[in-house]
């Protein structure tokens, strides 16, 4: 890496970076991606790995990312096992095309130096706190990321570099001043029409139909008359929440006495710091300092810590585990007292103890409100997992009723109206409850009720118990309830045909000049003119479209439909020029460049895929 990166990464604030995150990790459990572990990789491109870590960290991400976008929906896709695994696999492809793009940018010699990297992430609002850039922001959300500030630093200078190599490709497309006028004059033209229209409703009120096309048309259409299966369903639903308990003085002293380190402050320490690289720069910095120079300008000014220099050498408040040996033990007591030159392995320190806050302990009466709610919660859940075993087997022990589970827990079940698959009642709306409603063990033989459920739990503590209390098969609704639909069907298939027939013949005589003749017989006239863009999105728009361009004083006819479904002629007499806007021209470029340009980096993106050498590691065969 290069220079400032390289003095980052030997960079005592890093390694106190590297504490808090190994100690976090050890606290969530995840300590083996640090320590020790399997080394399989997830995948190999071209020989460069993606490791198991990098994997599983970046579907952790997505799961996040997708938990905030969808909330509770999340929960139900996230139970499927198809879907968890589309998910890894779209992740996976993802970091694949990452390392291919990384690969390429280097092959083109694309780079991004120190300082843009630095750029970036001292203007990441993100990293920034009233409109400045914040270390301790910074070194606490890439800590949450689980990553190092190296390898943030390395992430982004490989995300830069890809935007540019992207940048590049999405430049290279471009409109010629010509094309553009031709382009706007072509889609911004009208066209000028009359239309004739054969009214398909009123051909349908005329026709004749008799027993026999009905009772084809139903034979040959049964699958568009049929009820949808249907249920009524009764239920006991039981949720934590509503579940109201007390909280004692004893209950509140006897939690409060057991989680003390919950209501204690650990001592804090403050200190500032100037790394140097040398001893004898150490020892210069502390001979300034002793004739009274100013520690944050000298640390700003000397400090190879390019990350605590930019704050004057401030650390930030830190506890002892994330406190480096070397600062505790260079004997620092006073407030303001300065170290000797302390030799560390990222090179030689100079500390001042800044402030220290000793150990607190928060009392009763600070918490106690806090802790009466948690003990109300405890007892709450205690109370609601009881109840929803005595539930369960009050509706195991009578599987005929929810009679002894609805006296058990105190509450009458709910009964639904009828609803069908699609149309799951917002309060059962869950997907365990709608798989055990649908997947049929509860549906009783011909539609009588069935056997209760087994306790069914859903997200937020809170679980049902249900029958199917009736059920109708999906079913063909026979002729006789459908008789008038089926006529109106039948009629109006019929007139749609004629009124084809008739407009194709009409445009038959329109075209060998009989036209005026002809539909004066059948009761028609063209309309008014109106003008038509080439923007419609009407069905007449696109007829009119469709049709050559006409000869001066000489219609062009063709034959379409308008939005009510009815048969129309149209007369096409005339085509000008539109304008279009300045702003909406150069909106119409940029999308045809960028369209454009989107090919262009599909189409590399194939072949680097197609070139490529990808191996998937075990991680990811066995899970295929």
């Amino acid at each position: 890496m290069m220079d400032s990166l390289r003095t980052a990464a030997n960079s005592v604030v890093l390694k106190i970076i590297f504490g808090i995150i190994i100690v976090s990790f050890i606290l969530t459990g995840v300590s083996s991606y640090l320590i020790g572990g399997n080394n399989t990789y997830a995948a190999k491109v071209n020989s460069q790995e993606i490791g198991r870590s990098q994997f599983e960290n970046a579907v952790a991400s997505e799961r996040n990312r997708m938990q905030q976008q969808l909330g509770d929906r999340f929960s139900e896709l996230a139970a499927n096992e198809n879907y968890m695994k589309t998910l890894r696999q779209q992740v996976l492809n993802r970091l694949i095309d990452e390392a291919l793009l990384d690969q390429y940018a280097k092959h083109l010699g694309l780079a991004i130096s120190d300082q843009q990297v630095k750029q970036a992430i001292f203007q990441t609002q993100a990293f920034q706190s009233n409109g400045k850039f914040d270390n301790d922001r910074f070194n606490g959300i890439v800590s949450q990321m689980g990553m190092t500030a190296d390898q943030y630093a390395q992430a982004l200078r490989n995300q830069l570099e890809t935007q540019q190599l992207i940048n590049a490709i999405v430049g290279t497309d471009f409109m010629l001043p010509g094309e553009t006028e031709q382009l706007a004059t072509l889609v911004s033209q009208q066209r000028i029409v009359r239309e004739a229209t054969i009214n398909v409703d009123a051909l349908a009120a005329k026709q004749q139909v008799s027993d026999q096309e009905i009772s084809s048309y139903y034979e040959q259409h049964k699958n568009e008359f049929v009820s949808p299966e249907q249920f009524r369903v009764s239920y006991i639903k039981l949720d934590a929440a509503a579940m109201q308990e007390t909280a004692s003085d004893s209950d509140i002293q006897s939690y409060y006495d057991q989680h003390q380190e919950q209501f204690t402050q650990p001592e804090r320490v403050r200190y500032s710091v100037i790394q140097t690289k040398t001893e004898a720069d150490a020892k210069a910095v502390l001979d300034a300092l002793s004739k009274g120079a100013d520690f944050a300008a000298l640390a700003k000014e000397k400090s190879a810590d390019i990350i605590s220099a930019k704050n004057g050498g401030d650390m930030g408040w830190l506890e002892a585990s994330t406190t480096p040996d070397e600062l505790k033990n260079a004997g620092l007591k006073e407030k303001g007292q300065l170290s000797g030159v302390i030799t560390s392995s990222v090179g030689f320190l100079v500390a001042r103890l800044d402030d220290v806050q000793p150990a607190k302990e928060k009392p009763l009466a600070e918490v106690r409100d806090d802790i009466a709610a948690k003990v109300k919660q405890e007892k709450a859940l205690d109370a609601y997992y009881a109840l929803q075993q005595k539930v369960s087997d009050a509706a195991s022990n009578d599987n005929e009723s929810l009679a002894g589970a609805e006296q058990v827990a105190g509450m009458k079940a709910v009964e639904t109206g009828w609803f069908g698959r699609d149309s799951l009642p917002s309060e059962l709306n869950f997907k365990p409850v709608a798989d055990a409603i649908f997947n049929g063990g509860l549906v009783g033989e011909n539609g009588a009720p069935g056997s209760n459920s087994d306790i069914i739990t859903v997200d937020g503590d809170r679980a049902f118990v249900l029958r199917i209390s009736e059920h109708k098969a999906e079913a063909v609704k026979p002729l006789a309830d459908v008789k008038a639909q089926v006529t109106d069907i039948v009629k109006h298939t019929k007139a749609e045909q004629q009124a084809k027939l008739d407009a194709d013949k009409l445009l038959a005589e329109l075209n060998a000049g009989k036209g005026d003749e002809a539909m004066k017989a059948a009761g028609l006239s063209f309309g008014p003119a109106t003008t038509l863009s080439r923007t419609g999105q009407d069905p007449l728009s696109q007829t009119a479209f469709s049709l050559p361009l006409p000869q001066k004083d000489k219609p062009v006819y063709g034959v379409g439909s308008d939005m009510q479904g009815n048969v129309v002629l149209v007369s096409l007499d005339g085509v000008k020029d539109g304008t279009m806007p300045e702003a909406q021209k150069k909106a119409m470029v940029a999308g045809i460049t960028q369209n454009n340009a989107q090919i262009a980096f599909e189409a590399m993106m194939s072949n680097l895929r197609k070139d490529a050498k990808i191996k998937l590691g075990d991680i990811v065969t066995q899970q295929q």
